[in-house]
């Protein structure tokens, strides 16, 4: 059974978390898009984990996992990542596998990311760890990836200091490399969760381009990177916050605004500790928009969404939702195309009282406050897609399952 985690708003919706947490019956977890420009957290029995490249399953000493075909993978980085997890008490050895399909990233590729960004109409914001020139060579066809390095006469066709950059890291990239599509053949019958980056509304195609990664978010992304065909994803999970945040430049027609909203992002910004883990920069904060959370379960078929970071709401008197736009003052519950008409979208707010409760303490979701039960179940009726998981802590225990998940 294959099942496929990818965020449903703008990224950071906790998907490690979730990944880690449903990875405990999984037989093998991959990572299907993405490269270190992502930023996976996980806490276990009060241990923070910071994941940039690594599938969010390697907390597990029995789970192998998988670094898809769709990936852009910077070998420093990579290293770099499982010695910080060695000296956590992670044994990594013989359970990290990288498709030989995936794209390298090369030192020079950063530099030229942050120029390019400079001189781009609209500028991103990058994190100019040059995923997106990576993944530029790769269409252009004239990227290096993890099955070339074993090709001698091929690494003859690089300059100097790419063989220097690549010298260290070749023999240990070859006993890693896997031809993914004959891996997941032997995992045909088998519990696999496929975990994406970012969130669907970065995606290339479907994202608020031209403010979006350059790989693919989307759930049709997991058959693509991760060595199966499309008719294989037996389930998609969208996570997504009580709340809305953004990282970088870009439209956000739910963001927090001072002179309507106070301080309000300053403190959910704070409660939920809304910093970037990949960047440190500060995340914009928002209310929760259901328009684009639809158009999310729309274009990747959720079959269940998991919400996360209810609890920051725990101490507010009244909580608020976007359940549409006014756009030149007509209101619409359509999510836009272009970037003109979302920059000039203003969210229609529809409000809910609190529940002034700490839910992190809470086991089970019915005994969960009303208040908190009438704001998911709005959700639900408002997307017609179920909330089948319910994250109120950072902790891999505060969670509560409200489906069964192995089960077709």
């Amino acid at each position: 059974m294959n099942i496929v985690v990818i965020g449903a708003q703008w990224g950071d919706e906790g998907k490690g978390k979730i990944v880690d947490f449903l990875a405990e019956d999984a037989d093998l977890v991959v990572r299907f898009s993405g490269g270190a420009n992502a930023g996976h957290t996980i806490v276990n029995e009060g241990v923070t984990y910071k994941l940039h490249l690594i599938p969010s399953g390697i907390v597990y000493p029995d789970k192998k996992v998988v670094l898809g075909s769709g990936m852009v993978i910077d070998p420093e980085a990579l290293f770099k990542e499982l010695q910080i997890i060695e000296d956590q008490g992670i044994a990594w050895q013989q359970r990290v596998l990288i498709s030989d399909r995936a794209h390298i990233v090369m030192p020079e590729y950063k530099k030229i990311d942050k120029e390019m960004d400079k001189k781009r109409r609209n500028p991103i914001g990058t994190t100019g760890r040059g995923i997106g020139v990576t993944y530029s060579m790769k269409a252009n066809r004239d990227g290096i990836r993890i099955g070339d390095i074993s090709n001698e006469a091929f690494l003859d066709t690089l300059r100097q200091d790419e063989k220097q950059f690549l010298a260290p890291y070749i023999e240990k990239l070859r006993a890693m490399s896997v031809n993914i599509t004959y891996l997941m053949e032997l995992y045909k019958e088998k519990k696999v969760l496929f975990e994406g980056a970012q969130g669907i509304l970065l995606d290339l195609d479907v994202g608020t381009y031209p403010f979006v990664s350059s790989g693919y978010s989307a759930s049709a992304g997991a058959a693509l990177g991760g060595g199966i065909g499309p008719t294989d994803i037996d389930k998609v999970f969208g996570v997504f916050k009580a709340y809305s945040t953004r990282v970088g430049n870009g439209p956000f027609p739910s963001e927090f605004k001072t002179e309507r909203d106070g301080n309000l992002e300053d403190i959910i910004r704070e409660i939920g500790r809304e910093y970037g883990v990949t960047t440190g920069r500060p995340r914009r904060c928002g209310y929760l928009d259901l328009v684009a959370l639809k158009y999310a379960c729309l274009t990747n078929s959720i079959t269940s969404l998991v919400m996360t970071h209810i609890d920051v709401y725990d101490e507010m008197d009244e909580i608020s939702v976007c359940v549409a736009y006014d756009i030149n003052g007509k209101e619409t519950i359509e999510f836009p195309s272009t970037t003109y008409e979302l920059d000039r979208a203003k969210p229609v707010l529809k409000r809910f009282k609190g529940w002034k409760t700490v839910l992190s303490s809470i086991k089970d979701y019915d005994a969960l406050p009303e208040p908190a039960k009438n704001y998911i179940e709005f959700i639900e009726d408002y997307t017609g897609t179920p909330v089948g998981i319910v994250s109120v802590g950072y902790e891999r225990k505060e969670t509560m399952m409200r489906i069964p998940l192995w089960k077709k």
